[in-house]
């Protein structure tokens, strides 16, 4: 069994979508060791629990507050995920940038989900940069990938899959936001 540590910080949309798919048999071999946000308010957390899954509240905060450094955290989380046999970590809504502090306990073993093609839109609201973009009629098309985070750049680690999603004329924000592919991609690596 491949053991997952999936990342998040928010609602969980992704994270609930992984859920199903190894509920329902759509990733064979992988289980969901632990969802861990950094957000103690992350409906995603309530997600997980819903499904049976171990949960961690892991917050920066308490680092930040005895002056300790970003580099501390990380270590400790990976110190963490390492005690629980994790194979594999994705980022699903995880809105950190990871430092080599944790990434080099994990080498080529992290994801992230992004809703963009590579090179466009990194960081934060992609969907929604993207869908502001059509709207002005600079595109008619956005994607989402699956990258390897080997480093502490936003969006750019290379890519495994990835995925070009149409806008279609007319069509808002939520219905671009309901149609993201994101969870294919996954079961296409998995596969």
């Amino acid at each position: 069994m491949v053991r997952l540590a999936i990342l998040i910080s928010g609602h969980g949309s992704n994270l609930q979508a992984i859920i199903d798919a190894c509920e329902g048999g759509q990733l064979p071999g992988i289980e969901i060791a632990i969802v861990v946000s950094n957000r103690r308010e992350a409906y995603g957390l309530v997600r997980a629990q819903n499904h049976g899954l171990p949960t961690l509240y892991f917050p920066l905060k308490r680092y930040r507050d005895r002056g300790q450094p970003r580099s501390a955290y990380d270590a400790d989380l990976a110190r963490l995920l390492l005690a629980m046999d994790v194979d594999w970590v994705v980022q699903a809504g995880w809105m950190h940038i990871l430092s080599n502090a944790f990434l080099s306990h994990f080498p080529n073993r992290v994801l992230n989900l992004h809703p963009a093609l590579p090179g466009q839109f990194p960081g934060v609201g992609a969907i929604a940069r993207a869908y502001e973009a059509a709207v002005r009629g600079d595109i008619d098309h956005t994607g989402v990938m699956v990258h390897l985070v080997p480093d502490e750049g936003v969006d750019v680690g290379p890519v495994v899959l990835q995925e070009v999603v149409p806008i279609h004329a007319g069509e808002s924000l939520e219905e671009l936001e309901a149609r993201d592919p994101r969870l294919q991609l996954l079961q296409a690596l998995a596969g």
